[in-house]
């Protein structure tokens, strides 16, 4: 036997087994590992459509949430400039009606300041009316006091009186 030129007989049964091993794949073999590679592939395929359909939602979610963020913020800035606009409308209220209570107050004291003031006047006329009597009434005495100067002053009143009545011309 030699090693490196097979003989005819050896060359004859290994290609008798070899064709019996490869009839024997392609039966059976080939088909089982042909669906094994489909049945993969269909597999793979199916994840990446998956895996795109998936990349697809979280881009929509992306440009959803981007969407909900900007809405968000012009809402914020809408309430803030709200809030701004109301505070700024009652510190005006509270202005115009301090204001307003301030010329109220103003007015009812210079009212209040007026009517004292006419009060104190008539007191003071009052008094000055009755120091004047006062004083009318010792200058009175003072003259009254003897008979001569009784009889001088009805002599006046009785001339003062008669030149009333007298038309003038």
């Amino acid at each position: 036997m030699n090693l490196v030129t097979p003989e005819f007989g050896l060359l004859f049964w290994m290609v008798v087994i070899f064709g019996i091993v490869f009839f024997l794949l392609a039966k059976f073999g080939f088909p089982v590992i042909t669906d094994m590679v489909d049945k993969r592939s269909a597999k793979i395929e199916k994840s990446l459509k998956d895996a795109d359909e998936i990349e697809a939602r979280m881009a929509a979610w992306k440009v959803e949430q981007a969407q909900m963020l900007e809405k968000a913020r012009r809402e914020q800035s809408e309430i803030l400039r709200q809030a701004t606009e109301t505070k700024a409308k009652i510190v005006a209220d509270a202005r115009t009606q301090a204001r307003e209570e301030a010329d109220k107050i103003l007015a009812e004291a210079k009212l209040q300041i007026e009517a004292e003031k006419e009060s104190a006047l008539r007191d003071v006329r009052k008094e000055v009316a009755l120091l004047a009597v006062q004083v009318a009434e010792k200058v009175l005495r003072q003259e009254l006091s003897d008979e001569g100067g009784q009889r001088a002053f009805l002599d006046k009143l009785v001339d003062e009186a008669s030149e009333s009545d007298r038309p003038h011309s």
